[in-house]
């Protein structure tokens, strides 16, 4: 029996007494904005839209049916609206000026001989938007 344990002690004081192979521990960043490489930005995305839980509430809400014909009759208004805009200044009787009023805004229009200006007032906070509009010529064509 102790002609076994000294063969294996034999072979493993030669391990320990050999030299250790080893090379430098580098750091590779996963993440593409920390260094990572491109190519997992999308897989890094993924799996943080799976885990996210967080739900928009006012995103929600804005979805509901009455929500939609609310925009679709608004944007209808304001199309309305701009048409008849466009007919007063460019249309066959256009004004050289002209004030329109519609809820809080006031869209004020001056012609002139190479431009109409347009100046639209947000009444409720004072914000003043000002469009130049240039006119075209039918010498060009």
């Amino acid at each position: 029996m102790t002609r076994v344990i000294i063969p294996a002690a034999v072979a493993c004081s030669f391990l320990a007494i050999s030299p250790a192979h080893a090379s430098d521990i580098v750091y590779t960043p996963i993440n593409p904005s920390f260094g990572g490489s491109p190519f997992n930005s999308a897989h890094l995305l993924g799996i943080a839209s799976a885990q996210n839980k967080y739900k928009d509430p006012a995103a929600e809400s804005k979805n509901s049916p009455a929500d939609q014909f609310v925009r679709t009759l608004q944007s209808r208004l304001l199309s309305s609206l701009s048409t008849q805009i466009t007919n007063l200044i460019f249309g066959e009787n256009a004004k050289d000026s002209g004030l329109i009023k519609f809820g809080d805004q006031e869209i004020a229009f001056v012609r002139g001989l190479d431009s109409v200006t347009l100046t639209i007032t947000n009444l409720s906070d004072g914000s003043v938007t000002e469009i130049v509009v240039p006119l075209l010529t039918g010498d060009g064509f």
